[in-house]
Formats: structure tokens, C-alpha cells, sequence
């Protein structure tokens, strides 16, 4: 059997296994800003009932006719990541698009940024994991870069959430908390140890599918079917979210995912120099950071000015943070995410 099948037979013929890291970051918002005083000329809250809920102040939502949607809007901050990579678009072999709100139901935005981009005909693989899907991204580049299969993968997370929104009183309790936006990621391979992402870690759970969901249309009841019945109170198109179910969820997937990564690694609270979590809901994030016991210094939040960008928030707050040098080179950087789905997941990163 070593005759015929050698490679097995001998340790050293082995693909060699790399490690990835991220070499690029950038992100994009639309100019307009959309504050919560804004908000109260269309339906009935207040700028307190915001912010103690959400610790939402304003948030950045698209102008119809800018030409901004989410495939253009993770191509201008793929561009951006790219050349903070110091590659071209030529240079990239594989793409990976997250988002929960794609330009067309299919085809997916992958391949509308691979064309946007003008980038060779390489791989686009879209995501759909919502608020964690950027989580998800990253760990299926690593893998793939990991065992030898690409060099530099292209991560995107885009969204255009405020052309779904319901502006009313109806709608008010989800609407508030949505922005739009994009962030993108560059991920390269590396033979160095102990540097960049060390490990990933997804799970889900769909027993809870439908307390975060966008239920309509659907092949079942798809869009001449809304239309043909033509109900005022078909709400099934617009985000439905049992918030406080979502919320005491959120706090338990979140701090799992967290010290899973970290035990993953021989690691403890003590040793993250910086914790970027999807920016669902500021008093999450606050929660989360009183259970590891961090200092403010050691999280980053944005979603006072950008919202919840669902996909984008990860990476828009990741670009920020290294922007504003709180990240420096063997900082422990800890990813978490959760949301629709049940999704959730942490990345664990050596920067």
C-alpha cells in the first residue's frame, strides 16, 4: 500500500498549513445622517425612549437616487481595504459577501462586486447570516486559506436596510435601530505562528428562526400573492423582532462564543486588549463588557452614529478601532456576533 498511495505513507509530504490575517480594512457609510429627532417627525417616540433602549443617537441611511446599495456600498469599501492592503483588485482569489439585505433575490452581491471591482473571474460566495454573517465570512477564509487553497480572500459585509423599514408607529420598536452601510476585510496567508486569527467558532440555533425574521415574501407566499390580497395589516415584508426574547439570548450566545474562543486558545478575559462586538444594541454590548469585567478602553462601540448595520457592523467598528490606534500589533482582538438565525460566533485574533 506505500507503493501505491506514498503520500500517506510519509508525514513530510503533507500540505503544508498556513495562517491567515487580516492585511486590509475599510469601510463606507452614506453622508446622510438620520438622528432620532429626525425620527420623531415620522412616528411617535422620543429621543430618550431611543437611547435607553438602544444607546442609538443617529444613524446613516441611503438617499434614494445616490446609486447606493449594498453591493456598491461593500465595493467601495472593498476598494478601500484593498489598497490599505497594498494589492489590487487582481490580486484577490476569492470573495465573500455577507449581508441580509442583497440588491436582487438572486443573484447573490458577490458577483455584482467581482464585476464592480473588475476583478478576475475568481470564486463569490454570498453569505446570508445576518448579524453574524461577518463572523461567518472570516471564519470560511481562514479555512480556505488555511489549507493552502487561496492566498488573498475579500470579506465583505453590506447592508441596506432603511429601504425596508416600516416608518410608522408600527414599525418604530425595529426601525430605529437600523442603519446602512459597509465594511470589507482583506485576509492574507502568513507562515508566521501565533499571528492572526487563531481560531473561529459558529453555531446556530433555528428553534428561534422566527423571533428575528423577515417572514414575506417567501416561495409560499411570494409577491403576487401580497400583492393580489392587497392587506394593510400584512406586516410579513417588514423585520419582526421579539426584542426582549432576542436580547436575553444575545447576552448568554455572546459571552459563550467569547470564552469558547478564549479556552480555545489557553486564553482568559484578562489577556483581550480589545473586544469588537456586532453592534445589536449598546446595552448588549455594555452587558457583556461588565461580565468579562473590561475597561472601556478594551471594547468598541459606533453604534451610537452608525446604528445596528447588522453584517457591516463588525468590520465598520474593527476599521475604526484600528484607525483610532486602539489596536496595536500582538493585541488580542476577540470578534463576537449574534442574530437571526440563531446565529452566533466569535474569532479570536492575534493582531
Amino acid at each position: 500500500m506505500d507503493k501505491i498511495f506514498p503520500i500517506f505513507a510519509n508525514e513530510t509530504n503533507r500540505k503544508t498549513m498556513y495562517n491567515s490575517k487580516i492585511i486590509g480594512l475599510g469601510y463606507y457609510v452614506p453622508d446622510n445622517i438620520v438622528t432620532n429627532a429626525d425620527l420623531i417627525k415620522v412616528m411617535d417616540t422620543t429621543d430618550e425612549w431611543i437611547q435607553e433602549r438602544t444607546g442609538i443617537q443617529e444613524r446613516r441611511w441611503v438617499i434614494e437616487g445616490s446609486g447606493d446599495t449594498s453591493a456598491t456600498m461593500g465595493a467601495k469599501a472593498a476598494r478601500i481595504a484593498i489598497e490599505k492592503a497594498g494589492l489590487t483588485t487582481k490580486d484577490i482569489d476569492f470573495l465573500i459577501f455577507a449581508t441580509l439585505s442583497p440588491d436582487y433575490y438572486f443573484p447573490g452581491c458577490g458577483v455584482m462586486v467581482q464585476d464592480l471591482l473588475e476583478m478576475n473571474t475568481i470564486g463569490a460566495l454570498d453569505i446570508r447570516n445576518q448579524c453574524s454573517g461577518f463572523v461567518y465570512g472570516i471564519s470560511v477564509a481562514d479555512q480556505f486559506i488555511k489549507t493552502g487553497m487561496y492566498k488573498n480572500i475579500l470579506v465583505i459585509g453590506a447592508e441596506y436596510h432603511s429601504g425596508g423599514l416600516e416608518l410608522n408607529d408600527r414599525g418604530r420598536n425595529v426601525s430605529v435601530i437600523f442603519g446602512d452601510g459597509a465594511g470589507a476585510a482583506v485576509l492574507s496567508r502568513t507562515e508566521e505562528k501565533g499571528k492572526g486569527i487563531l481560531s473561529t467558532h459558529l453555531h446556530s440555533e433555528g428553534a428561534h428562526a422566527k423571533e428575528l425574521i423577515v417572514e414575506g415574501p417567501n416561495i409560499t407566499h411570494w409577491v403576487d400573492d401580497i400583492m393580489k390580497e392587497n392587506n394593510p395589516d400584512d406586516v410579513s415584508y417588514y423585520p419582526f423582532m421579539n426584542g426582549q426574547f432576542v436580547f436575553k439570548h444575545a447576552v448568554v450566545r455572546f459571552s459563550e462564543a467569547i470564552i469558547e474562543g478564549l479556552q480555545a486558545n489557553g486564553l482568559q478575559s484578562t489577556d483581550i486588549d480589545m473586544l469588537i462586538p456586532h453592534q445589536a444594541n449598546l446595552r448588549i454590548s455594555q452587558f457583556v463588557q461588565h461580565k468579562f469585567r473590561l475597561t472601556d478602553d478594551k471594547v468598541h462601540n459606533n453604534i451610537q452614529k452608525f446604528g445596528n448595520t447588522t453584517a457591516a457592523s463588525i468590520p465598520i467598528a474593527l476599521t475604526e478601532a484600528l484607525e483610532e490606534g486602539k489596536i496595536k500589533e500582538g493585541d488580542l482582538v476577540v470578534l463576537a456576533a449574534f442574530g437571526s438565525g440563531f446565529t452566533w460566533g466569535s474569532v479570536i485574533i492575534r493582531w
